[in-house]
């Protein structure tokens, strides 16, 4: 079998472009298939059509440098000939002789001088040799469309989403593209039907299967057609909201959705602060990547794991959230497009399902108020986080056990608004990080005090805390951990800037493996 294989630069898919003939192309397509495709369906195909044009473009220049030879045709002197067995190599007829083979009846030998000086014989006017049939194509790796979206298919995807973004001419929904000039009109009656189906479902999200049953849509041949119109109707309307994971489309209405979900509860909000991350070192970095905070700019790659088990922060605790992690992130469900996404939380224990939301915009995921109060867990207290193997399902549990009275850091209202810390004996149900765990007895008391210290420069409530901390151990030393999970109480912020503000002050003096006292401690101790 005769094959010319497509031969591309190495770079072509790496250094790969979306031309406007490209957009173009989709456009078409997307008209004649009538059925929405997803960006990554949308690549798949992209990518056969550029092959598909490299192939014509490289055969178009092959055959204006030459004629394929086969032996069934026949050859003047001076003609320019491709030979695909040898690939493609290229030569002139320099002389053209009947051949002498009565076995073969007859035929002509043609002689040819190759571009590189060398000269050969060949058959030609004979009419059966294997030779004789049409050039066929041989896989090429390449060229290969799984091995090349293997490959690159992501990076190609991101390329091509970006472009068809600024397309007016397409919308998408739910990850999947179509020319918006196709789509069923949609009018406010159907709309207002369907804001009233949801709102008759207490809330809960629907599919859109099922409110156009309820919803009487034109007909058309293409249920899909219907189907993403609708869709795009609910998606440019404000009072609906689209919060199903990847893959799955729910609608619910933006106004019954939880007041967590639709603004940042107040104690997870984080005014940024101006720091030098170069300053930080490989200890304070590793506590970073360690504390699972959602707003650190970590970029230490998580191993691949069915589970995680992270501690629960005062703020989180606070709110009924769980933050959305590096380490977290891959467990729960995600979509391009939605910023809010429903799913279902899953007690590893007992079982029992909790509707739960991610807020992907702000990085936690929220619904376990309930659960954390059942459980009766405190900030600092442990939690597994599993995966399930069923869609939109998260497993979590938390590590509890039968009341024991243990020491654990309480955090009381101070005279002055403030707070102060104590070891007092508690009944604790759960497995907590001694550094990070504190009990609350009254959370009022410390919504009065967030209130008055939020605002407080960040350097000052580090010292703040710190000297309040330094009185429950005969050193006088407080580790970093308990620094940021003392600071949280109060105020929003992440690891990096309070391990920068310990690192840059001449007020802390670090005493080794993370520990810190106050520098006028020392001042006063000599």
């Amino acid at each position: 079998m005769m094959s010319i294989p497509l031969k591309l630069p190495t770079e072509y898919w790496s250094n790969f472009t979306v031309l406007q003939r490209d957009i173009e192309y989709i456009q078409n397509y997307l008209f004649e298939t009538e059925t929405p495709q997803t960006t990554q369906e949308l690549t798949a195909v992209l990518v056969e059509e550029c092959i598909r044009i490299e192939r014509e473009t490289q055969r178009e220049e092959q055959l204006a440098s030459g004629d394929f030879y086969l032996p069934q045709e026949t050859y003047q002197i001076g003609q320019n000939l491709l030979f695909p067995s040898l690939a493609l190599k290229k030569g002139q007829v320099t002389a053209v002789r009947p051949g002498n083979n009565p076995e073969l009846g007859t035929f002509d030998v043609i002689e040819v001088r190759f571009d590189d000086g060398t000269t050969r014989s060949f058959a030609a006017s004979l009419a059966h040799h294997k030779l004789n049939h049409p050039v066929e194509e041989a896989f090429d790796p390449e060229t290969d469309v799984s091995s090349i979206l293997s490959l690159y298919g992501d990076s190609i995807a991101h390329k091509l989403d970006v472009a068809l973004e600024g397309d007016d001419s397409l919308v998408r929904i739910a990850g999947a593209w179509f020319p918006k000039a196709l789509l069923v009109d949609i009018n406010a009656g159907h709309l207002n039907l369907a804001e009233a189906i949801l709102e008759m479902n207490g809330g809960e999200p629907l599919t859109t299967t099922a409110l156009m049953e309820q919803v009487e849509l034109p007909r058309t041949s293409n249920p899909k057609l219907t189907e993403f119109s609708m869709n795009y109707a609910l998606q440019e309307d404000g009072r609906f909201d689209e919060v199903g994971p990847t893959g799955e489309v729910l609608w619910c209405l933006r106004r019954l959705e939880p007041e967590e979900v639709q603004t940042i509860p107040a104690v997870l909000k984080y005014t940024p602060v101006d720091y030098d991350r170069s300053i930080l070192n490989s200890q304070m970095l590793a506590l970073e990547a360690q504390l699972d905070d959602e707003l650190s700019e970590t970029d230490q790659k998580p191993t691949k794991t069915n589970e995680v088990t992270i501690t629960l922060t005062y703020p989180h605790w606070r709110t009924g959230t769980l933050p959305v992690s590096l380490r977290v992130r891959p467990f729960f469900p995600t979509a391009i497009e939605s910023p809010r996404i429903r799913f279902t939380l899953v007690d590893g224990k007992t079982g029992e399902k909790m509707p739960a939301w991610v807020v992907r915009e702000y990085g936690y995921v929220s619904g376990l108020r309930k659960w954390y109060e059942k459980q009766k867990l405190i900030p600092g207290a442990y939690i597994v986080v599993r995966r399930s193997k069923t869609p939109g399902e998260v497993i979590v549990e938390a590590k509890t056990h039968r009341p024991n009275r243990d020491w654990v850091r309480t955090v009381l209202a101070g005279s002055d608004g403030g707070l102060v810390f104590a070891l007092l004996k508690h009944e604790i149900s759960c497995e907590y990080n001694e550094r990070m765990a504190v009990v609350v007895p009254s959370v009022d008391a410390v919504d009065v005090a967030f209130n008055q210290k939020t605002r407080q420069p960040l350097q000052k409530l580090v010292r703040e805390m710190l000297q309040k901390l330094s009185g429950l151990t005969p050193q006088g030393h407080v580790h970093a951990e308990e620094l940021y999970s003392a600071v949280n109480i109060l105020r929003r912020v992440p690891p990096a800037p309070l391990l920068a503000t310990l690192a840059a002050s001449k007020d802390f003096t670090h005493v080794g493996d993370l520990h810190y006292r106050l520098a006028e401690m020392e001042l006063e101790e000599e």
